[in-house]
């Protein structure tokens, strides 16, 4: 075989090859999930979600944005960690070897105090949603502004003392916004029934 019919053969097999793996990356094919990467995070928020028992109410909401904002609030930011009280039902906890079980009654509705019990100290807020359907009572658009500069819905000009919005802050907009969306789908919880109880 002459060897420019060879070097074109090979040149037309690294060029169909090359083709293959941009149209398989732009549709999801290679096992990145497509250019950005969510299918996989979107469903293992909705395994997530499944696994603990947490009832999600999908009426009218965007799946993905859900399944996206499960992910982020569970597996990455540790949210029930301090929103939740206590976090989990197995004692010893999760930590100490038990079985991971998050306590499903007590989900996000806050009331874990950050000091000895007692006025001034903070206690971390019920964001699941309110009456309003809202996270927290909060628009969206309230909701970014307390992560983006931590001011306290409550009491304009002070910043949440507790809250690592430092951290949080330099989240995209989409990711806050899938936060948000998989917060009005959860289970809401009766004010005042959860809480670490004073010693």
């Amino acid at each position: 075989m002459k060897p420019n019919v060879v070097v074109g053969i090979v040149a037309s097999v690294f060029i169909l090859s090359l083709g293959m793996a941009i149209l398989g990356a732009e549709d999801g094919r290679d096992g990145h999930d497509g250019p950005d990467g969510d299918a996989s995070r979107i469903q293992a928020g909705f395994n997530y979600a499944r696994a603990q028992g947490i009832t999600l109410n999908l009426k009218g909401k965007d799946r993905a944005l859900v399944g996206l904002g499960s992910y982020l609030v569970n597996a990455v930011g540790g949210c029930h960690d301090c929103h939740t009280a206590p976090p989990f039902t197995q004692d010893p906890y999760a930590f100490l070897g038990a079985p991971k079980q998050i306590n499903i009654n007590c989900y996000l509705a806050g009331g874990t105090p950050f000091g000895p019990p007692g006025p001034g100290t903070p206690v971390s807020r019920d964001i699941t949603p309110f009456e309003n359907g809202k996270p927290a009572g909060l628009t969206f658009n309230q909701f970014r502004h307390v992560i983006r500069t931590g001011e306290d819905p409550d009491s304009p000009g002070h910043v949440l003392e507790v809250m690592p919005w430092p951290v949080y802050q330099s989240m995209t907009d989409r990711d806050l916004r899938a936060i948000y969306e998989y917060l009005t789908t959860i289970p809401a919880i009766p004010v005042n029934v959860c809480g670490v109880p004073s010693e």
